[in-house]
């Protein structure tokens, strides 16, 4: 029996764990956060070798209230259904309960992760979350679903935690969560001059070091975010020596998103996620999870996906698709040795 139970535990401990909320009446006609960026997952999570679904149920108020005034909490909670804000964010009868099972699903992911039972996860959730903000709710988010599942690793007994968020939508919420945690580094890359307009580089100078934010030009793409792993992201994490990593992945950074303009391929997701994994395996013991944030083109979130399941299984790049962006890449070398001189980054050898 225990036998049975080790092997059981250790299986597990070598797979990616996932959760997977459709939120399927978190829904609003026309809107491109809708439960039709899920229509080609099935597909994807029937193909990858190395997961396996995970159970979860809905994150209690006392976890929400670890990142949410009870303030905003009430007021989303007595919001009638319709748009909230101009982002839009909207709300339908189920929201609040979807946000609820979205925030606990995340916690699921984060804590079978935190407890050893695996050392990746990946919460396939809507609605997303990094926009919202302690005392409100927009940009298409309702709770703060990575923010609460760090404060919750915080919490279950990790030290230091640090979010990766490469959304093209700067994650003002999180960001907002952490200012003043040190126990928390936000690095945030996204796509300059667009929703929701925060995410300067010289943004939190209280917090050098430890929050960081790369505005890109349009068109950034798989050579930007090379450059952008070797020279930013490696040494962040290594100065930072998280022993939790935890990942706002957002599809819209693909450069055929309907809503963004950035220049990623699938290709470009599979290196960056690969590269987050092996900065896990070297500081935090392989503890990893990946949080969906955007994405508005169902196929492109398929593919995203499956990159992620393929960097945390050890599996090689095998996905068919030849999509590189069309457009000519912006050099940001420059741009890259400001952050670092802003943050005191050592000297390139």
């Amino acid at each position: 029996m225990l036998g049975d139970l080790f092997l059981s535990l250790y299986n597990k401990a070598m797979k990616t764990l996932y959760g997977l909320l459709r939120s399927s009446n978190h829904s609003y006609d026309g809107h491109p956060e809708s439960p039709n960026r899920f229509d080609f997952l099935d597909e994807t999570l029937g193909k990858i070798s190395g997961i396996e679904e995970l159970e979860s149920t809905p994150a209690r108020l006392d976890e929400i209230s670890r990142v949410h005034t009870p303030h905003m909490i009430q007021i989303l909670k007595a919001a009638s259904p319709g748009l909230i804000d101009h982002a839009p964010t909207y709300i339908t009868s189920t929201s609040f309960d979807d946000a609820l099972l979205a925030a606990g699903v995340t916690l699921a992911c984060s804590r079978t992760v935190s407890d050893g039972v695996a050392k990746s996860a990946f919460a396939l959730i809507r609605p997303p979350g990094h926009h919202a903000e302690p005392n409100q709710a927009m940009g298409f988010c309702l709770f703060n679903n990575i923010a609460i599942a760090a404060r919750d690793a915080l919490a279950r007994g990790a030290k230091r935690a640090l979010i990766v968020d490469y959304d093209a939508h700067h994650g003002n919420g999180t960001q907002a969560a952490f200012l003043d945690d040190e126990r928390v580094a936000y690095l945030s890359t996204h796509q300059g001059g667009i929703y929701p307009g925060t995410g300067s580089i010289d943004d939190a100078p209280h917090a050098r070091g430890r929050i960081l934010n790369l505005p890109l030009p349009a068109f950034s793409g798989d050579e930007a975010f090379r450059q952008i792993a070797e020279k930013i992201i490696m040494p962040f994490v290594r100065g930072f020596q998280p022993d939790f990593i935890l990942v706002s992945a957002g599809f819209d950074s693909h450069w055929s998103d309907p809503l963004t303009q950035l220049g990623l391929s699938t290709q470009g997701f599979f290196e960056l996620s690969r590269h987050l994994v092996e900065l896990a395996e070297e500081v935090s013991k392989g503890k990893i999870i990946f949080v969906l944030e955007g994405g508005y083109d169902a196929q492109n979130i398929a593919n995203g996906v499956e990159t992620v399941f393929l960097a945390t299984t050890g599996q090689n790049y095998k996905i068919e698709v030849d999509d590189k962006s069309p457009y000519p890449e912006p050099n940001i070398e420059e741009r890259i040795q400001v952050l670092r001189e802003l943050h005191n980054f050592p000297k390139e050898k």
